[in-house]
């Protein structure tokens, strides 16, 4: 991982490519309500990572999505970290919807899951773990940084297949920088690891990572959670009165050190909670063999069992809620004052509950007579549709008439047009005959003519000229006008 030196949220920049051009993206690896989380390759080298795609909010007003300050604060702090048990940021990317970190590929699973799966726990692999996830913790308060959400989801194993697998926490999407003389304030996180000062909405700090640490031991050595209750409002008030004792049930075996150690971090005055240099040096952490009783000493260390603790992730993965790191509980801060305005709404409800009666009796009768005006709508509508399908069965009807109709004219006219063809071939005929017969008498009218102008110079010719030609054209007309007639009889 790059190390950077701490800069203002609104200085971090960075890079507007796209992450496909340089990583593969691969399989999903979990998700939340505006992040999920892919395996990816780099393409330079063939190293796997993590893809953490976070969605921006587009606007102020938006709900949906991390605000650009919430994740460049994120970016910021990853950037300064570099801890073996704290994951590590390889690189930033940032597309018009998205943010996308690419992590350190932490694959071991959850341990709380790695845990259940086992048959038995001594308190001395219980303080290991522990111990990793102090020395993590450790790390980052002597930067000043508050995790602010340390629970068993954010505490993953980098590979389980080892007998004591290493710790990595995760998450930083609630982390800040605590700045000496500024006043943080803000209800956040999951309701069953806050401590009270974020319910009471109080001057927060480092010491709010500490009771988390020790509601998370709570449940490590018992599969019991400390304040958790049958709704989110009786948990916070569990933590608010500090609500939680140690059940013969679930810590017979438990030794009275890791319950002294669950003590000093489940305090409500944070000036009186252990700090994380107090916790690292308390008893339990620090012995081995010695946490045991002195009757104890002898014989092999106690085993607790993890039957509870299996019960307990399987509970909390039918039941969680998608993202919890963006979470807003805001609206359990006034947890009491909530409860009492529902107390308060739930009488008015009552004394209402007559004039309700007869809202919905009026209700129900407007509804019948609603009901048997669409039902008479209704019948006048069938009888309009089938109206409308008989009159549109008699047009189909009158249209195949018209169709066959209009192929019977058709045919009609085709054969018409045909007889009008073969006459218009007989005239051009009768034309040309004509035509030929006319010169011919023409010319034969011209021989008379010189032979009567050789015989005869009183005007003989021209009178013979002048009956001839009468007659011819009597004769043609009536007997080539008889034939055009005869012809034109269809």
């Amino acid at each position: 991982m790059v190390q950077a030196s701490m800069r203002s949220p609104n200085m971090e920049t960075f890079k507007q490519q796209k992450v496909e051009d340089f990583y593969d993206i691969g399989e999903e690896l979990g998700s939340g309500q505006f992040a999920i989380v892919k395996k990816c390759r780099e393409k330079s080298t063939g190293l796997e990572y993590a893809a953490k795609f976070i969605k921006k909010r587009q606007s102020r007003a938006s709900r949906r999505g991390v605000c650009r300050e919430e994740i460049e604060r994120e970016v910021s702090i990853l950037r300064q970290v570099l801890h073996p048990n704290i994951i590590t940021l390889h690189d930033v990317y940032e597309n018009r919807t998205d943010v996308v970190l690419i992590l350190e590929l932490v694959s071991g699973g959850e341990l709380f899951d790695f845990l259940a799966q086992k048959e038995s726990l001594s308190e001395e692999e219980a303080t290991s773990f522990i111990k990793q996830i102090l020395d993590g913790v450790n790390y980052l308060h002597t930067k000043k940084i508050a995790h602010f959400d340390l629970k068993p989801e954010n505490i993953m194993l980098l590979d389980k297949t080892i007998p004591i697998p290493h710790i990595k926490l995760i998450d930083f999407g609630l982390a800040h920088e605590i700045e000496d003389g500024v006043e943080f304030k803000n209800i956040f996180g999951t309701p069953e690891f806050v401590a009270p000062e974020i319910v009471n909405y109080e001057p927060l700090g480092l010491e709010a990572d500490m009771w988390s640490i020790g509601v998370i031991t709570y449940i490590l050595l018992s599969g019991a959670s400390p304040f958790l209750g049958d709704t989110k409002q009786e948990t916070l008030a569990n933590i608010t009165a500090v609500s939680y004792d140690f059940d013969e049930e679930f810590f017979s075996q438990t030794s009275e050190l890791a319950k002294d150690f669950i003590r000093k971090l489940l305090v409500k005055e944070t000036r009186k909670r252990l700090t994380i240099q107090e916790a690292l040096r308390h008893p339990w952490i620090m012995s081995k063999g010695e946490a045991r009783a002195p009757e104890q000493w002898k014989t092999q260390p106690t085993q607790l069992k993890t039957k509870r603790l299996r019960e307990y992730t399987l509970k909390c993965h039918s039941s969680m809620p998608p993202n919890n790191t963006y979470v807003n509980f805001e609206r359990f801060a006034h947890v009491v004052e909530d409860v009492a305005q529902v107390d308060k709404g739930c009488h008015a409800l009552a004394g209402a509950h007559d004039t309700l009666q007869d809202d919905v009796e009026a209700l129900v009768a407007i509804y019948n007579e609603k009901e048997a005006w669409y039902r008479e709508e209704n019948e006048n509508a069938r009888h309009n549709l089938s109206q409308l399908k008989y009159e549109f069965r008699k047009v189909e009807s009158l249209k195949k008439l018209l169709r066959e109709d209009i192929q019977t004219t058709g045919a009609s006219l085709g054969g018409m047009a045909r007889k009008l063809d073969h006459l218009q071939v007989q005239f051009e005929a009768l034309r040309q005959q004509l035509s030929a017969d006319v010169q011919w008498m023409q010319e034969l009218v011209s021989s008379f003519q010189l032979e009567s102008r050789n015989t005869d110079g009183y005007g003989l010719g021209s009178a013979f000229h002048q009956n001839t030609s009468e007659s011819l054209s009597e004769l043609l007309n009536r007997s080539h006008t008889e034939e055009i007639l005869a012809s034109l009889k269809l």
